[in-house]
């Protein structure tokens, strides 16, 4: 049952405690990268055996394949994964940068260019539940980025095919190349290349444990959108609300893993006895029942506190993933957030409008990394380069201050570089 506490009873760093992993992630998965660096397809074939327990004659999703899901995948969920895409294309697009240039100084140019990333790879999970969400979030703004070549990788299933959802979703987003290769061999893979897979400059997408440790490992050779934690919800909450709304939110996100968070912030004790005994009857209710009881149970809290803007404060401090708004007049408090990945405003807005439809980004920063973090955007997907121009009088103007500074910092090479010209 979950745990409720006066905010004056417990300390941030209880908050946000995790328990520590108990085999030696790090380990393994320097191995894998290794393996598959040194063996290349040989190497992701022995771990498509061993891990998905598939022999695959090739890695490389088809045409023929992809048409074959486009046709097994619903309709009516086909035209709704069509709409979100459509939402989530508006919602990016405003977020493209142009270039610049400042001309202010006589026969000065100085500007910034924006350029897309050349190759970059999606990983896209496999497992029990299916993510074709994923797909769309971390394809579509790199399409709009106009990445070049977009790759995407995720597991197959037994019979050595991936699910229909995640090829549809690929099918609209334009992946270019899909590779069935899971876990931390398949983000090996992406940084150092195969036979078969294409080196990316950068890789982006969710997954357990090993393909965040890969991720971080292979960070430097190719750059990677960040290192994911486990799912949080903080839900701000006035006595006004629904206990039933409530709760159902905060489940949303504790059926994801048994470490996610779901986080209650209120002023109102009877709000929290209500949530309390709601999050009970709903439990049981559930697909994912035993994975949100024990996210509930361990990471689960109701934390009281004077006034919202107490509890404002405290969610600050948290920097959650996901913070729900949960008030009367969420536009007054919105200036009030200062860390937080997405926010949700008000009591018609649940999480989950984020997670699949509304158009904004569901991959957002988590573990108190929205203290300095972003969620993912097109500008992930570009990388900005500045240029100088300068005619012979306008250097001749300012040598001698290059000069001066280089000196100064005792660079004798960059002094003379700036005066060799006009020497006579």
């Amino acid at each position: 049952m979950i745990k409720t506490y006066n905010l004056k009873d417990i300390s941030i760093g209880d908050i946000l405690a995790r328990e520590e992993e108990k085999i030696n992630v790090a380990d393994i998965v320097s191995a894998v990268i290794e393996n598959v660096r040194a063996n290349g397809d040989k190497a992701l074939a022995e771990y498509t055996e061993k891990f998905d327990k598939v022999k695959l004659d090739s890695i490389i999703v088809t045409d023929e394949e992809l048409d074959e899901a486009m046709a097994a995948v619903d309709p009516e969920f086909l035209g709704i994964m069509n709409e979100a895409a459509e939402n989530i294309r508006k919602y990016h697009r405003c977020q493209v940068r142009q270039g610049y240039a400042l001309t202010d100084k006589q026969g000065v140019i100085i500007g910034q260019r924006v350029t897309p990333i050349e190759k970059v790879g999606v990983y896209v999970p496999g497992g029990s539940a299916p993510l074709p969400s994923s797909v769309l979030m971390n394809v579509i703004p790199a399409k709009i980025a106009s990445v070049p070549f977009i790759a995407m990788a995720t597991p197959p299933q037994k019979d050595g095919k991936v699910n229909p959802a995640i090829l549809a979703a690929a099918k609209i987003a334009g992946v270019d190349v899909i590779y069935k290769m899971g876990g931390s061999q398949a983000i090996a893979a992406f940084a150092y290349g195969t036979e078969t897979v294409t080196a990316v400059d950068k890789v982006v997408g969710p997954g357990n444990a090993f393909v965040a440790e890969a991720k971080r490992q292979v960070f430097g050779k190719i750059g990677i959108d960040m290192i994911a934690g486990p799912s949080e919800v903080l839900v701000i909450a006035d006595g006004s609300c629904n206990p039933k709304v409530v709760a159902a939110d905060m489940l949303s996100q504790a059926e994801h893993d048994k470490m996610a968070s779901a986080i209650l912030v209120t002023d109102s004790a009877g709000l929290a006895a209500a949530v309390a005994y709601e999050l009970e009857v709903q439990i049981p209710l559930l697909e994912r029942a035993e994975i949100a009881r024990a996210s509930i149970d361990t990471y689960g809290k109701i934390i009281l506190t004077d006034n919202l803007h107490a509890s404002v404060e405290i969610a600050n401090e948290i920097a959650p993933e996901h913070l729900e708004l949960m008030v009367e007049e969420p536009f007054a408090y919105l200036p009030e957030i200062k860390n937080a990945g997405s926010i949700f405003m008000g009591k018609n807005c649940p999480e989950p409008l984020g997670d699949y439809y509304a158009g904004t980004n569901h991959v957002l920063p988590t573990s108190g990394t929205a203290k300095f973090s972003s969620p993912l955007s097109v500008d992930d997907f570009v990388k900005k380069s500045s240029y100088i121009y300068y005619t012979r009088d306008a250097l001749e103007m300012e040598a001698e201050r290059v000069n001066r500074f280089a000196r100064e910092e005792s660079l004798t090479a960059h002094a003379r570089s700036a005066t060799v010209r006009f020497e006579k």
